[in-house]
């Protein structure tokens, strides 16, 4: 299985408008895909307020591929998102079995 870590920095005063579209449009599009074993959504908090995260969990590299396309390395920005957007980093891990 592979995690898929998301986060994206917005521009000041654009939190509500990012969130909003979060998860009212990336979140349930994202929970609708094959191969998608589990998914987490973390918030801006007072030490990071302008920053969001997406931490995914992905069958294999397959269904990973199936979400994201053959560029799976870098975000997916959707174009109703792409203006809230400072910038933004994924990062892919294996995941331990312990």
């Amino acid at each position: 299985m592979l995690l898929r870590f998301f986060r994206a920095i917005v521009h000041e005063g654009k939190q509500s408008d990012f969130r909003q579209f979060f998860l009212g449009t990336a979140l349930p599009f994202v929970r609708s895909q094959a191969g998608l074993e589990s998914v987490s959504v973390g918030l801006p908090h007072e030490t990071s307020p302008t920053e969001f995260s997406m931490v995914m969990v992905w069958k294999d590299l397959e269904a990973l591929k199936g979400f994201a396309g053959e560029n799976w390395r870098e975000p997916v920005i959707h174009p109703d998102e792409a203006h809230l957007l400072k910038e933004t980093h994924v990062h892919h891990y294996e995941i331990a079995r312990t």
